[in-house]
């Protein structure tokens, strides 16, 4: 079904029911039920929108807001406007939100990783991706986790995600550890980019053959980028063509090697790490 058939839905919510249909296998590591993710969804996309503040340490503007309303429970999200992003020489100006809700599409589509429940939507500062706040241990990140065995598998996640999403800016901090021991990976603005430009902490799994499960989700992924259907015409709405094609050339790259990529020539680490 066409996003064109879907008239009930406002076209973000749409594309995120589309993407979700395409997820070969929701994995084990999934948050939320489908109903609940539907639910967390709904809100952070209609719900009244409180500001209230700004995120600390953030580079470019990024609010903490209260989502309220009469059919809605109230939660908490983080809000990033267009208008309040930083000029870059090397990303296209006032798009990075777009970026950041491409990447929660992917994540939807591949089933991983955990990436919080994110939407497009006017907000007190104009559109931006509006995204479910975790209440995360922020003493943890990568580096405290790493050695953790519980958590190995997530890290693969996150690590042949950011290879595929082209992350210019996975670090440390940008895993999260929730009060249920999930992995949340979030910030993800910086993603996309038709040169290659991936800068990682993570390279802990250099040419480790990719675990079978994960293989046959990027199989599946390179099957739906090759069909030029549903999944090409709602990432198209949020990214260029010359990225999608420098999307599906990384994922065959994975795909012919079977590996985790290694490090490569170059700056590989984002600064700071944490």
């Amino acid at each position: 079904m066409g996003v064109s058939q879907l008239p009930d839905l406002p076209p973000v919510l749409a594309d995120i029911q589309q993407m979700q249909a395409l997820c070969r296998n929701r994995g084990p590591t999934a948050a939320f039920s489908p109903a609940e993710e539907t639910r967390l969804l709904n809100t952070l996309y209609r719900a009244e929108m409180d500001i209230q503040g700004l995120m600390p340490w953030s580079s470019n503007y990024t609010f903490l807001a209260v989502l309220s309303g009469p059919d809605a429970d109230s939660l908490m999200a983080v809000y990033k406007p267009c208008a309040g992003e930083r000029p870059l020489w090397d990303f296209p100006g006032g798009n990075l939100c777009r970026r950041e809700f491409a990447s929660y599409l992917l994540s939807r589509v591949l089933g991983w990783p955990n990436i919080p429940p994110t939407v497009l939507r006017d907000g007190p500062h104009g559109e931006g991706a509006v995204q479910l706040f975790i209440e995360a241990d922020f003493e943890a990140h990568y580096f405290t986790l790493r050695e953790d065995r519980r958590f190995l598998s997530q890290f693969r996640q996150i690590a042949l995600f950011d290879y595929i999403a082209n992350n210019a800016d996975r670090k440390g901090g940008h895993c999260l550890k929730d009060r249920h021991d999930r992995l949340w990976a979030i910030d993800h603005g910086l993603t996309f980019h038709a040169h290659f430009k991936l800068r990682t902490v993570i390279w802990d799994f250099c040419l480790e053959p990719i675990p079978p499960d994960l293989l046959e989700d990027l199989h599946h992924l390179h099957r739906l980028v090759e069909s030029s259907g549903v999944f090409g015409e709602v990432m198209g709405r949020y990214i260029s063509p010359r990225e999608m094609e420098a999307m599906k050339e990384r994922l065959t790259a994975l795909l012919e090697t079977r590996q985790f990529p290694d490090v490569h020539p170059g700056r590989s680490v984002p600064f700071p790490p944490v």
